[in-house]
């Protein structure tokens, strides 16, 4: 079996961990010949990679592991990238959240002003990766997972329209789905999904299983009984538990299919506002929390030497979905997996451009989706409106317009209001001095 030269962009992330472990566990079915992590922060990768070498020296020592800055060994001769940036840090992050909250919207990392200004810093850096990437591999595959997805995949959708190995995805559908199976008390794996929507921005209409019987019914019925926690509940900070338990008042008034947990901030806007801190927002709980925890426990396993009994190399669904999907692609093995796709017609009523988030398969030859036919009337308007605002976002990045931003803004169901659009806008665009174009 062929062994796989792979990197992974933004090395030094909290997710890295869990993406290695998934590694060496897939060894048998996904060989590795090498696994580079790249990250433009050489001190933050260290930490992690120090103990991601560890854990390659004891549960798959026949692959070849580095860690660097240069892009050449980055790059150079791979077969597939898979991309989790983030750019400005932790600390861009915090000002996503806290500036807008501050002028009276919410402040989130990819939803709202928050999530604007997170996608017009990710599409310079996204643009520079892509054509790195094919400087020193032209045929490798772009596996794309940098936040927010939905305005990255439209910005790679304008700039490189002929580079059909570049593939956005999202993990949330398969938290999702991990977490109806932890409700149902089954394998989520047994599941066909049928979903349709935007990146943060969708539906499960359908998960059928192999008898054709649908479960979405008894779902809806047993998170209206029991309410709605995520799979991995007992390792997620507080916040993820109230967003997980929003999904039962998003039945309740709109109770045709399965929402994606993201669509809260945007159907009530207004009531998560005021029950959001604007001071110690997520950002805030990720750094005292998540961050803290992987960073001391990669230390720990540094200093131990070993990876015995360590909490933090673990699977977990962000990981799993990764390695499986370039498995799929690798191994031609067409599994099901929700992507991000130009729409040309999969949802036969919305427009065509857009970068819908539908079920497909996963082959050698890229993507092969499932179309979704016409929606109604009131997901029709939703999705867009959104996918308005986020074309409008990629054109003021692309074309360094004030005015698009401003309507972009102006559009978003968490904003609407034209003047705390611009207010929020002229301290955002203060806050990103020298990750933004200068908007004129």
């Amino acid at each position: 079996m062929k062994k796989f030269k792979i990197v992974l962009v933004g090395g030094g992330s909290t997710w890295t961990p869990g993406i290695l472990k998934s590694l060496t566990n897939h060894k048998e079915t996904f060989p590795l010949d090498q696994i580079v992590l790249y990250d433009v922060d050489e001190e933050r990768q260290s930490i992690v990679a120090q103990a991601g070498e560890i854990l390659f020296r004891e549960e798959s020592p026949e692959t070849k592991f580095i860690y660097t800055t240069d892009k050449e060994i980055a790059f150079k001769d791979k077969d597939f990238i898979l991309c989790q940036m983030r750019t400005g840090g932790y600390p861009m992050r915090l000002k996503d959240e806290q500036i807008p909250m501050s002028l009276g919207v919410i402040g989130q990392e990819t939803c709202g002003p928050g999530g604007f200004a997170y996608g017009m810093r990710s599409i310079r850096d996204m643009i520079e990766l892509v054509n790195d990437v094919r400087t020193y591999s032209p045929e490798a595959w772009i596996i794309n997972y940098t936040n927010p997805a939905a305005i990255v995949a439209d910005a790679l959708s304008l700039v490189f329209p002929e580079d059909k190995k570049i593939l956005n995805i999202c993990d949330q559908p398969v938290n999702l789905l991990r977490s109806y199976g932890r409700l149902m008390e089954v394998d989520e794996k047994i599941w066909e999904p049928v979903y349709f929507g935007l990146n943060h921005f969708g539906w499960f209409t359908h998960l059928y299983d192999k008898d054709g019987n649908d479960y979405v019914p008894l779902i809806k019925e047993k998170i209206s009984k029991d309410g709605f926690i995520p799979v991995d509940a007992e390792q997620r900070d507080k916040s993820w538990l109230d967003t997980y338990g929003m999904v039962k008042d998003m039945l309740d008034d709109f109770p045709d299919y399965l929402p994606n947990t993201y669509l809260q901030y945007y159907l009530y806007p207004e009531y998560k506002y005021h029950k959001m801190d604007p001071i110690n927002t997520r950002a805030v709980e990720v750094m005292k929390g998540r961050e803290k925890r992987v960073f001391e426990e990669c230390a720990a396993i540094v200093a131990a030497n070993t990876t015995k009994d360590s909490k933090l190399v673990h699977n977990d669904a962000h990981g799993d979905m990764i390695v499986e999907v370039a498995e799929s692609i690798a191994h031609n093995r067409n599994q099901i997996f929700i992507v991000i796709l130009k729409n040309d017609g999969l949802i036969a009523n919305v427009s065509d451009s857009a970068m819908v988030e539908v079920a497909a398969t996963l082959g050698k030859n890229g993507p092969r989706a499932f179309g979704v036919g016409e929606v109604s009337t009131f997901y029709k308007g939703l999705i867009e409106n959104q996918f308005a605002y986020e074309r409008l976002t990629v054109e003021a990045y692309l074309e360094g317009s004030y005015k698009k931003a401003l309507m972009a803004l102006t559009l978003n169901r968490t904003v609407i209001d034209a003047k705390k659009a611009r207010k929020v806008l002229d301290a955002l665009i203060e806050a990103n001095q020298g990750y933004w174009p200068a908007l004129k």
